[in-house]
């Protein structure tokens, strides 16, 4: 059955790869200049079995039990790939589905290839324009949050500027940023920047506010100063709210930089995609979503991966 399991990508692809290259395309599709969605399907497929080889013998070395990923995500990948198959069938072979509004899957992973130089001028565009978005909002909510957790004086005077300005929509902004900021650049940071500031401060101020004040007494007792009860027992108790508020942050930056390229951008992903349905080209469009997608999958399993490794002793005791 396991080995079944492990097949099942396999024959999900090679059944798509026939249906692309043997089944004649509808006449009312443009033609592609290669087979691109047949390429995907057996790089993806390559890809997928060499890196559950290489597991294997990792895993081999390390004499783990636990069950290989080519059997856990098997069948996964084996429905993604039939769901590419259908979608194949019911577009570019039949054309059933709207011509203008679905091209042909090689037409779209075409774009990956052929318009290449731009997508990654958008893609570096975008990284940077989010790297300073998130981390100036971060770093100002995570402060801020610890000084609300901590101090009553800094609560009194900051909880209400939160339930105030918190709920207001970055977008929202966007009048008023046009006319502060000299720059669309610096204007599309801040939006990025007040998306991640607002779970940001809260979560960091209500992880705080419930540790345990036996934990401080303690520490209190053995001659800990202040910086110390802070940084050292405080902010480590409070990891878990943190990384919430950092987690949710983070997708509501996603948001909020495909708003943020609209204004002035030149590039960037965002603006990709909308200058193309603009044009509408919507294989560029869904190219671009493919390409969003698979970059903010990463950034989001990267956190995965720093909060597993910050949160060690959190495992098998709460689970998010």
């Amino acid at each position: 059955m396991k080995i079944l399991n492990a097949l099942l990508p396999l024959l999900s692809a090679a059944a798509a790869v026939i249906v692309a290259l043997a089944v004649p395309d509808s006449p009312l599709h443009q033609r592609s200049a290669h087979p691109y969605f047949a390429y995907m399907l057996i790089i993806v497929t390559v890809v997928y079995y060499a890196g559950a080889f290489i597991s294997a013998m990792i895993r081999k070395k390390q004499k783990t039990k636990a069950e290989h990923p080519v059997f856990y995500r098997a069948l996964f990948l084996a429905g993604v790939i039939l769901f590419f198959n259908i979608l194949n069938i019911f577009t570019v072979k039949t054309a059933i589905l709207p011509v203008l509004y679905f091209p042909a899957l090689d037409r779209v992973f075409g774009t990956l290839v052929e318009d290449r130089v731009l997508i990654w001028k958008c893609i570096v565009f975008s990284m940077k324009l989010l790297f300073k978005g998130v981390f100036g909002g971060l770093i100002i909510g995570f402060f801020m949050g610890i000084a609300v957790g901590f101090s009553k004086a800094a609560a009194y005077w900051i909880n209400p500027l939160i339930r105030i300005l918190g709920p207001i929509p970055s977008t929202a902004w966007i009048p008023i940023l046009l006319v502060v900021f000299t720059k669309a650049s610096s204007a599309s940071a801040f939006i990025i920047g007040i998306s991640v500031w607002f779970p940001t401060v809260v979560l960091t101020s209500s992880g705080i506010s419930n540790v345990k004040n036996s934990y401080f007494e303690v520490s209190s007792t053995l001659g800990a100063n202040t910086l110390h009860k802070i940084f050292r027992i405080g902010v480590p108790a409070a990891m878990p709210s943190i990384f919430l508020g950092l987690f949710n942050g983070i997708c509501g930056s996603f948001v909020a930089l495909m708003t943020a390229e609209m204004i002035g951008a030149k590039y960037g992903i965002g603006w990709y995609v909308n200058w193309q349905k603009e044009m509408m080209a919507y294989s560029n469009v869904y190219a671009g979503l493919i390409v969003i997608a698979a970059l903010f999958y990463l950034i989001i399993t990267i956190l995965f991966k720093v909060r597993d490794k910050v949160l060690g002793w959190q495992k098998g005791v709460i689970k998010w």
